[in-house]
């Protein structure tokens, strides 16, 4: 596997390849890699002839009171664990590589409606930097198609939405989320839990799944979250949002949604842990 570091050498590395007609697919990360990332690249390995990975904590998605500083860096560890799962190119660029006149400066991408409320609403500007990096990526790399988790729900959403406004020609992947044995998905942020708290973390993904069966059972959507809420709560969890959503593009259910997603994000003790799981609705008259 090859890593660069530079816009340039990145564009040379690809000429070749996009000239010879290969499938080239691009899978975003912020690194400290996991297998729920690995998922991602064993998705594009199935579906390209190229896969590109790029690591960058990216400042443009961390609020002033966020863990930017504090965020994991294991580049050493990543770039074994590419190279494991099948990654050909590896870019890692400098803040200064992708921003040269500083992030403040940074011409930025907002994606209206999609982006608003949920993580949205709790990180305001999150997704802003999220849609000017991918665009940003986007441009660099050119690819065909690129893998996105879907444990990040919303960030799927604005992404779509994203590159059907700007015309990219480009395949949006979503792959499931990877959890652990006891239910909890994946995330880099987990590493911040003490063994007491991840312990309890399971308690995120059981609550979803106790609030989709009462959904499905017929309890009113309004008491079943209401009721998950005080779940998450005895649960040790701190809730920042606990919704039901349309799946396909997040707006309030109706009589007529059929397909529906729950999405959650809490906190617990120095993690903010966002989960989700689909449910089908039945038709509710009325």
């Amino acid at each position: 596997m090859n890593t660069l570091h530079h816009i340039q050498a990145l564009r040379e590395a690809l000429a070749g390849p996009r000239r010879a007609g290969q499938r080239i697919a691009l899978v975003p990360t912020m690194g400290n890699l996991h297998a729920g990332h690995l998922a991602l690249v064993a998705e594009a390995r199935a579906r390209a002839d190229l896969v590109v990975a790029t690591i960058f904590v990216n400042p443009l998605q961390f609020g002033p009171d966020e863990d930017l500083d504090a965020y994991p860096r294991s580049l050493a560890e990543d770039q074994a664990g590419l190279a494991e799962a099948g990654c050909d190119l590896l870019f890692a660029p400098s803040t200064r590589e992708l921003y040269p006149d500083g992030p403040d400066m940074q011409t930025r991408v907002r994606v209206a409606g999609i982006s608003e409320g949920l993580c949205g609403g709790s990180r305001p500007g999150h997704f802003d930097g999220v849609a000017t990096v991918v665009s940003l990526l986007f441009n660099l790399v050119q690819p065909d198609l690129a893998c996105f988790g879907e444990k990040d729900y919303q960030q799927l959403a604005v992404i779509r939405q994203l590159t059907l406004d700007l015309h990219f020609p480009i395949e949006i992947v979503g792959v499931p989320i990877v959890r652990a044995e006891d239910g909890l998905a994946l995330s880099s942020r987990n590493g911040y839990l003490s063994d007491e708290e991840r312990a309890r973390a399971p308690g995120l993904h059981l609550t979803l799944c106790e609030l989709r069966d009462a959904i499905v059972a017929g309890t009113p959507a309004a008491d079943a979250l209401a009721i998950a809420n005080e779940r998450l709560v005895s649960r040790g969890f701190v809730p920042d949002y606990l919704a039901l959503r349309r799946a396909d593009d997040l707006g309030e259910i109706d009589a007529d949604t059929r397909e529906a997603v729950i999405l959650a994000a809490a906190q617990l003790g120095p993690a903010r842990l966002i989960d989700n799981l689909t449910v089908s609705l039945s038709r509710r008259d009325g």
